[in-house]
């Protein structure tokens, strides 16, 4: 069972990319979503656009990283940089054979390469583009469910289980705008948790609707906070793989916006190599909120765990300009610290979100949720 690639491709294509004729779509997965590519192809020619397919195979990045040179890890690939700057619209399907495959790279070469390709993130960051998942065994296996119980998490998560996927997230993005409404005027958040306690301000700053036309799924409103604001310690409960390598319990602690103290039960080293990347690497760039309530359990994919309704994540690294946020950085890394068991956000003294639930402001009880 999976979702339907036809209905998926229509989604991403139209909603999501908004593909025009004439147009230069390219986009990048593995062999294992070939359903979903074929049916992307087939989008983007009715659309009178033109298909850039680049598919890697089984095992390719783990070889890649096995063979790469100097040269390969301090410099970019022509190719990438002209094919990002004549692409209009960037689409990224994730559908791993191995979600563990990179977990024996050095962590050290993984950020010089970061570094290297911070110049092609930027162009790409300039074109229309989105990232969204096909489900794999591999992904199930990670999610800790049977494949076909994640085809149908990744359904839900897409709202293609709707009659009118598109308008179920426009109603989304109609809910997350009062969200948004509320928290504009709001200067400082503050958030409580087990093991956490960190104030920062966001007082002049833009929130942003995410409500599908970038990643899919989506689900969240997000800012970048003042980059010096960082108070406190948080503790992120939910385990994050970057690139493959996984992360769990990892804690930091700020001091005027700066980390000061980082730790990680499992993963440790990446996290550290990770923070030292660069000198914005250790600062905040986002605080998301998640609205996603057809996401109800972490599956170990950031695309989908940062979107699960009632939980917040932090992003170190770089900021999205729209909101105006300054810190840039080759890193951006989405730590997610759930509050469905007793957490809770407030925005100027005033509780927003509380174990899970949306609070009303008028009423001060629980709100209906926003997925």
């Amino acid at each position: 069972m999976t979702p339907d690639p036809r209905r998926m491709a229509a989604l991403l294509c139209g909603y999501c990319l908004d593909v025009q004729p004439g147009q230069l779509v390219l986009v990048r997965s593995t062999t294992l979503a070939a359903p979903l590519l074929l049916a992307l192809q087939r989008e983007i020619l009715e659309r009178e656009a033109w298909p850039a397919l680049r598919t890697a195979l089984p095992g390719q990045a783990e070889g890649y990283w096995a063979a790469a040179r100097d040269v390969h890890l301090d410099s970019l690939s022509p190719g990438e940089r002209a094919e990002t700057e004549t692409a209009d619209c960037l689409l990224t399907v994730q559908a791993p054979e191995n979600t563990s495959e990179l977990a024996g790279v050095d962590p050290a070469r993984m950020a010089r390469a970061a570094r290297s390709r911070a110049e092609v993130r930027e162009l790409a960051m300039q074109r229309r583009w989105c990232g969204t998942l096909w489900p794999t065994a591999a992904g199930a296996q990670q999610a800790g469910m049977s494949t076909g119980e994640f085809a149908a998490l990744v359904e839900r998560a897409l709202f293609l289980d709707r009659e009118d996927p598109e308008a179920a997230w426009g109603e989304l993005g109609e809910r997350q705008a009062g969200l948004i409404e509320r928290l504009a005027g709001a200067e400082e958040l503050r958030i409580e948790a087990d093991g956490t306690d960190l104030r920062l301000r966001v007082g002049g700053r833009t929130w942003v609707n995410s409500d599908g036309r970038r990643n899919m799924p989506s689900g969240e409103v997000f800012t970048g906070p003042v980059e010096d604001s960082a108070e406190g310690r948080i503790r992120f409960t939910i385990p994050s793989s970057p690139r493959g390598v996984a992360v769990e319990g990892i804690e930091l602690e700020f001091r005027a916006g700066l980390v000061v103290g980082a730790r990680a039960e499992r993963g440790d080293a990446y996290l550290r190599e990770t923070l030292a990347t660069d000198d914005g690497a250790s600062r905040l760039g986002e605080i998301g909120i998640g609205t996603n309530f057809g996401i109800d359990r972490p599956v170990g994919a950031i695309l989908f765990d940062e979107k699960i309704g009632g939980t917040v994540h932090l992003a170190v690294g770089r900021s999205y300009p729209e909101t105006g946020g300054t810190n840039e950085s080759a890193v951006h890394w989405d730590m997610i610290c759930d509050l469905r068991d007793g957490g809770r956000l407030s925005a100027d003294g005033q509780t927003v979100l509380e174990s899970g639930r949306f609070m009303d402001e008028r009423r001060g009880d629980a709100a209906p949720t926003l997925g």
